[in-house]
């Protein structure tokens, strides 16, 4: 049954995409950014408060509901289906990056400076063609992570509502989870959460982008450079995407009008367009090589009871 939901979702997504409207995780935000507004205090359990007002009761509903649900397998399959569809976005990311590849094709940097600003928070206004292509890989092989594989990963610890708790966490991280002057406090809460949800699913989609690319190099990459970079999540997601892909990653970048000093991740060629492209096959390829794992340890482990 569990390999049925994933490759459900996964189909739900490649035909369907995100909802265009009434995304349920746009109403979620703005409900979060309606308790961060009547909530929020410099600190640390003002954040935790406001985390758990905005996540568990939705998480409680969600339990519920699948336990409900329990007399009826196919039904309850079908919800945590239509659940981890709406949690994963494998189409939305290759929607958001082909524009900025496509731009750096037709060697129009303003275009794909435009482009790459919908999905990174570094400035983009000063960018050449390789920071652009780099900033958009980046982007591609972490949110593999987040947007994918996570969810995927919690889905089959603990059905619908693990899928749902994740997803509600990375959302709030993504908020409420940085470290400046207003949410170093507030925002801990949301930010070590999703450090803790994203522990595992971040090795295992090291893993993957390293089965499906330049394995020594990935495997390599992951062991030596993860651990330079700022994120323990991120690190080994980023540097193993790198060397599976055989290009040069990371290095200075531009935060809100701060440049910053970042390691180098993986080796080999500067980023192009083309890098873009295949990092978003190497997430494509990675998502479904988990369902076709699902379903062959399905099928055995049913053999074997049978």
């Amino acid at each position: 049954m569990l390999a049925v939901i994933v490759i459900a979702a996964l189909c739900l997504d490649a035909l369907l995409g995100e909802p265009r409207r009434a995304h349920p995780l746009l109403v979620f935000g703005r409900f979060a950014a309606w308790l961060e507004r009547y909530l929020y205090r410099d600190s640390r359990m003002a954040g935790v408060l406001a985390w758990s007002l905005a996540v568990l009761p939705a998480v409680a509903l969600c339990a519920l509901l699948a336990c409900w649900l329990e007399s009826w397998p196919w039904l309850k399959a079908l919800f945590t289906s239509i659940v981890l569809y709406f949690a994963i976005g494998l189409r939305s990311l290759g929607e958001h990056a082909a524009p900025v590849a496509a731009a750096l094709q037709q060697q129009d940097l303003p275009a794909a400076r435009a482009a790459v600003s919908r999905i990174v928070s570094r400035d983009t206004a000063a960018l050449d063609e390789t920071g652009v292509a780099t900033a958009a890989t980046e982007s591609v092989l972490e949110n593999g992570c987040d947007a994918v594989f996570a969810a995927i990963f919690w889905c089959l610890l603990l059905g619908a509502p693990g899928v749902l708790l994740y997803r509600l966490a990375n959302t709030l991280d993504a908020m409420w989870g940085y470290r400046n002057a207003r949410f170093s406090r507030f925002g801990m809460c949301a930010a070590r959460v999703d450090d803790v949800l994203n522990f595992v699913p971040a090795r295992l989609t090291a893993l993957s982008y390293a089965l499906l690319g330049s394995t020594r190099q990935a495997l390599a990459a992951w062991r030596v450079q993860a651990r330079q970079w700022k994120s323990p999540n991120a690190g080994p997601v980023m540097a193993a995407g790198a060397g599976a892909l055989q290009v040069q990653l990371g290095g200075a970048a531009m935060y809100h009008g701060q440049m910053m000093s970042r390691p180098i991740l993986g080796a080999g060629r500067k980023a192009d367009a083309a890098c873009i492209f295949a990092a978003w096959r190497l997430v494509r390829n990675g998502a479904w090589l988990w369902a076709v794992i699902i379903l062959l340890v399905t099928l055995v482990w049913r053999a074997g009871n049978a």
